[in-house]
């Protein structure tokens, strides 16, 4: 019995090793400023830095890797959260998105910070520096709210709803 033991101890052993050689590309996209949010909406100086220090890492084509995203399968899990932040938001590409999904995208960001669904604690948990503060949320979802405001006024209201 101790000498299967031993047997699977190396198997799982050589198989972590060997899975280190299987990496996922890293997200360093290239940013082009016109297909960027703030080339096109005011963002307030702070809402900005709380933006890439709580989003940008999974909703931007520009994200920040600590040392154990060299790690598998860390890094495929780190890029499973990427690709998924990036496919429902995408600070990046913002401008490409058509007018009503930008405007829903706004109605989003301040309902999912209101209610403590971004950042995911699984992210603020070994990124202290993203836990947003209760000062911080307020001031993420009135911009996001005014934004939407600017957007009534500048759109007819049937281009702020997902054609039918």
């Amino acid at each position: 019995m101790k000498r299967v033991l031993i047997v699977i101890l190396v198997i799982v052993i050589i198989a972590f090793i060997a899975i280190q050689f299987i990496r996922p590309l890293k997200n360093s996209g290239q940013e082009i400023a016109e297909h960027q949010i703030t080339n096109k909406y005011q963002v307030p100086e702070e809402v900005d830095k709380l933006l890439k220090v709580s989003c940008y890492d999974c909703h931007s084509n520009t994200s920040h890797y600590p040392w154990y995203s060299n790690v598998q399968p860390i890094a495929w899990i780190l890029e499973d959260h990427i690709l998924e932040g990036k496919d429902e938001l995408n600070f990046s590409t913002f401008l490409n998105y058509p007018i009503w999904r930008q405007y829903k995208k706004f109605k989003e960001i301040g309902k999912e910070v209101k209610e403590d669904e971004m950042p995911l604690t699984s992210y603020t948990f070994l990124h202290r520096d993203a836990v947003l503060s209760a000062d911080q949320k307020l001031l993420i979802q009135n911009w996001a709210a005014k934004t939407m405001k600017e957007m009534e006024t500048e759109y007819p209201a049937e281009q702020l709803v997902k054609p039918k």
